[in-house]
């Protein structure tokens, strides 16, 4: 059987349902490492920093990635989308600022060059969110600026609207499933107009239907497209606090609307503004501050980030036995906390696709 290429490869990782995101990520990083070796797969997983089932269940996608990446090639092209690899010269250049970045994209339509923002906020939007939400991303996309978010009801429907109604106006949808899935149920349209004058954008394949870990992926993705993030409306528990979260580790601006102190839903946007992000009343606020530094700012490495808030539960121990320029071998982290080594493993990749620690040959983990 021959071997597989390596785009083969990486969307047959991609796309196997029995991988972790974290490995397939993981996988993906360290490809010519374990794709070609003879090593038995205890020896390759300790190399490769996963755990020990992930890379036996890995090695066996091997041999079906050429069919498994036809079938996912045909149905992008089904839906009038493509694939495209971290290797293609086609990956967005935001993108690859993340650590690790999404092996595999779903594009329908084209990214647009130049500056965008991400415009997010809560899926329960009042009339209020909505309001501001069509002033800035129709603002924006006006004075020629790509509007990049989410595709949920709420904030993010409202301003890929919006910025569709803007004269010349595009937009960037990022998915938290695949583009063969209604979700959410009614949006169909929504994304045929979006493609038309931007791109509709996944990491998953075709058919895989929305789950709830799948949002937060989705949301460094959406951070990391975008030169800034602004919060329009959003709770104190909202998924547009991890895009913003994100976009500040990746060293970008963070924007919010002020909301009302009574209202439950402007809470987190009032919370972003206190520990920090620039308020902004109105678009010409923000076109102020970006227009003149956007195109630099995408394109320019990432600056040191500040240290995120430890995770809970066991990561959370697993990541103070890492104290903060030092590193560790994962197997003195599974003796010191008592720990089989496959569970610290496990943590440590959730942590790595976090941003909290770096992996470096060994494997060995540091901050």
């Amino acid at each position: 059987m021959a071997q597989p290429t390596r785009p083969e490869l990486l969307i047959a990782l991609n796309a196997a349902p029995a991988l972790s995101r974290p490995a397939a990520y993981r996988l993906a990083q360290e490809l010519d490492r374990w794709s070609t070796s003879g090593s038995p797969p205890d020896v390759l997983a300790a190399e490769a920093g996963v755990p020990r089932a992930q890379m036996r269940k890995a090695l066996a996608v091997i041999e079906t990635a050429a069919d498994t990446a036809a079938r996912e090639a045909a149905g992008a092209e089904r839906l009038g989308g493509r694939i495209v690899t971290v290797d293609d010269d086609g990956y967005p250049s935001g993108l690859r600022h993340l650590s690790p970045p999404p092996p595999v994209l779903y594009i329908r339509g084209e990214i647009p060059a130049g500056p965008a923002v991400a415009v997010v906020g809560s899926r329960r939007a009042d009339a209020y969110g909505r309001e501001a939400a069509d002033l800035f991303s129709r603002a924006l996309a006006a004075a020629g600026v790509t509007v990049v978010s989410g595709f949920a009801q709420g904030i993010d429907a409202a301003a890929h609207r919006s910025a569709l109604a803007a004269p010349g106006g595009r937009t960037v949808a990022v998915l938290g499933c695949g583009l063969g899935v209604d979700y959410p149920r009614g949006h169909g349209r929504l994304a045929d107009e979006i493609a038309a004058s931007g791109a509709v954008v996944t990491e998953f394949p075709c058919g895989l239907i929305p789950r709830a870990w799948h949002f937060p992926l989705r949301n460094r993705s959406l951070a990391a497209l975008a030169a800034g993030t602004l919060v329009v409306q959003a709770a104190l528990r909202s998924g547009s606090l991890i895009t913003a979260r994100h976009a500040l580790d990746l060293g970008r601006d963070v924007w919010a609307v002020p909301g009302r102190i009574f209202d439950e839903g402007s809470l987190g946007a009032n919370a972003l503004i206190r520990e920090g992000a620039q308020l902004v009343q109105h678009p010409a606020d923000l076109l102020e501050l970006l227009l003149p530094t956007a195109a630099a700012a995408q394109l320019a490495l990432p600056p040191s980030a500040p240290e995120p808030e430890p995770p809970p539960g066991f990561a959370g121990q697993v990541l103070a036995q890492i104290p903060p320029g030092s590193t560790r071998l994962a197997d003195e982290i599974a003796i010191r906390l008592e720990s089989p080594v496959d569970r610290v493993l496990a943590a440590l990749l959730e942590l790595e696709l976090g941003g909290w620690v770096k992996r470096l040959p060994g494997p060995v983990y540091g901050r």
